[in-house]
């Protein structure tokens, strides 16, 4: 019989599907943060990085940051709820309301002018062009 060192953390290890991922960031964010998840889709083309991110209820643009900074895009704001709700029974409330952040690691490096941002149906869409030394240059070839 094998001596085998004692590792307390083999079965992990052995089967990481039975264990929740606790080190990983978004597992940590959704269970313990207390704030909105903010589901995003990340791509890019040949000149720019497009995130969408599902963030329902803003009303106006004052509602949401966007920055960029160091490789990263941070999203953060609040989502007010349209109507007080006092004297009415409520059975189910799952809709978010309040504080919402998230930053999301870039494909790419990005340039910060000429980005936009736009908002419908609960989506915002933001375009960041790649910077020039990311894009690179065709270089055209001469036949003779």
């Amino acid at each position: 019989m094998p001596l085998i060192p004692y590792d307390p953390f083999r079965l992990i290890k052995q089967d990481g599907s039975r264990f929740p991922r606790i080190f990983d960031s978004d597992w940590f964010e959704t269970h313990f943060s207390g704030m909105a998840r903010v589901p995003v889709d990340v791509h890019e083309t040949q000149t720019e990085v497009v995130v969408t991110a599902e963030i329902p209820g803003l009303e106006k643009r004052e509602d949401v940051n966007i920055t960029v900074h160091d490789g990263h895009l941070h999203l953060n704001g609040k989502i007010e709820r349209t109507s007080e709700q006092k004297d009415e029974n409520m059975h189910r409330t799952e809709r978010y309301y309040g504080q919402f952040s998230r930053t999301i690691p870039l494909p790419t490096e990005v340039s910060e002018t000429g980005a936009k941002a736009s908002y419908k149906s609960g989506i915002l869409e933001i375009r960041l062009p790649k910077s020039q030394a990311q894009i690179g240059r065709q270089i055209d070839v001469d036949f003779h």
